[in-house]
């Protein structure tokens, strides 16, 4: 999550120099609730979620070979601060992400869009078994901050009013527990002022991702994490996995993998039962969707264990972040492994694809 940033930044940067970039400002005043979507957080949401985000954003133009395709979507940064429905147990929120935005419907007058951010978020007021018990939401003061969201855009020239609904969460991945996270429905309402503007241009750069063609290769994966009760133990998590991916067009692409993951917490489960580092072997088969923006790639999908013999969690699995590609084939990454809506760990990976080159 916390490559988003870097790499919108980077994407600015790589545009030539003598393109113009068609940017703006945009404020959002936002209200919500905060979501109790575990029983045991039943007496955290005690008043409105009240949030406000400044936003820097870019309008696409063509110059890179998704842009197009995908409706000429805006990229941008949000600066974030507000409540969450608790200021005494869980404190105030401050948080600061990269997002884009693909428009669903594109109007003289009017864009419906749908929003995908992601970044970082910082909470001063954390779990404390003497100062803070209460909070079984948040143990550290820096988090994941995931944003998913719809909008409408009223647009006047180069002022635009904006309405909005999203889900933003926070948590920081069950590195440290208790980590039940927080999800906040929001409303906003929005005004954007366009500072920049500029003709669109179709003249594509080079495509990085083979299409038709079968791409092969692993991705080496560590991570850590810890487990009830909080004995503040920290747990190492070291994964492979062997994936195919097929990228059939410019904004659709899909991938299989096979994993082995030797996650050790295992071993703080039922503890009174002995174990080796094959029982707590994890064995997994992976389907996902890609969507790919030049060399960053956005991934979603689902799992099963084929091996699991001790089922510390449920017999699915589920994914959800980023990947970046370089020339080489070299691919870095930052994806939250979970379980339905509970954080498992996050996966912090390097790999390889084997034909990458050649797929050029």
């Amino acid at each position: 999550m916390r490559l988003m940033l870097v790499i919108l930044l980077f994407c600015t940067g790589s545009i030539r120099a003598q393109y113009r970039l068609e940017w703006g400002m945009e404020y959002r005043q936002k209200v919500g609730f905060l979501a109790a979507h575990r029983g045991v957080m039943g007496h955290l949401p005690q008043s409105q979620a009240l949030a406000g985000e400044l936003t820097w954003y870019v309008h696409t133009k063509g110059r890179r070979q998704w842009h197009e395709p995908s409706g000429f979507p805006t990229y941008g940064v949000t600066g974030f601060y507000g409540s969450v429905g608790n200021n005494e147990i869980l404190g105030r929120f401050a948080g600061m992400y990269g997002f884009i935005e693909f428009p669903f419907i594109g109007l003289k007058k009017y864009r419906f869009l749908g929003k995908l951010g992601s970044g970082l978020g910082y909470t001063n007021k954390v779990f404390d078994q003497l100062t803070n018990p209460k909070n079984d939401a948040m143990s550290t003061h820096v988090n994941a901050m995931i944003c998913i969201g719809l909008k409408s855009e009223f647009l006047f020239r180069r002022n635009t009013i904006t309405l909005g609904l999203d889900m933003t969460h926070f948590s920081n991945g069950a590195t440290k527990v208790p980590n039940l996270g927080i999800n906040l429905p929001y409303m906003s309402l929005g005004y954007a002022r366009q500072i920049t503007k500029t003709d669109k241009d179709t003249s594509h750069l080079q495509q990085t991702v083979p299409f038709q063609k079968w791409l092969f290769g692993v991705t080496a994966i560590g991570s850590v994490k810890e487990v009830y009760p909080t004995d503040r133990k920290k747990y190492p998590v070291y994964a492979l996995s062997a994936f195919a991916r097929w990228f059939s067009r410019p904004k659709v692409g899909y991938e299989a993998a096979f994993d082995v993951i030797s996650k050790q917490a295992i071993l703080g489960y039922k503890t009174e039962v002995p174990k080796t580092q094959w029982d707590i072997l994890q064995l997994g088969l992976y389907m996902g969707y890609v969507l790919p923006l030049d060399r960053l790639h956005f991934a979603l999908g689902m799992g099963v264990y084929l091996k699991d013999k001790y089922q510390p969690e449920d017999f699915m699995y589920h994914r959800v972040g980023m990947r970046y590609y370089f020339p080489s084939g070299v691919h870095a990454q930052v994806v939250l492994k979970s379980h339905w809506a509970r954080a498992d760990y996050v996966e912090w990976g390097m790999g390889y694809t084997f034909n990458f080159k050649r797929g050029r």
